[in-house]
């Protein structure tokens, strides 16, 4: 894991779309500011855990409702 300091305003460049700027610091809270092309999905971790559990879940309910239509054609 790459670990950077950046101050209020300061930025980090990833690759040569996406910039990830510091909006705010207040307390413990940073408000970071994300400009990335829009095909890119940003989400924060724990919704994105969530899309993918769901997902995962939906995938195998699909799987098991192919298999029971699959034994019910034999």
């Amino acid at each position: 894991m790459l670990v950077l300091s950046r101050k209020l305003n300061q930025s980090i460049q990833i690759g040569d779309d996406i910039e990830v700027k510091i909006i705010s610091i207040e307390g413990d809270q940073v408000k970071v500011g994300i400009e990335a092309p829009k095909h890119i999905d940003i989400h924060r971790k724990e919704v994105y855990l969530s899309i993918q559990e769901e997902n995962n879940r939906a995938a195998s309910l699909s799987l098991d409702l192919l298999s029971q239509l699959s034994s019910q054609k034999k």
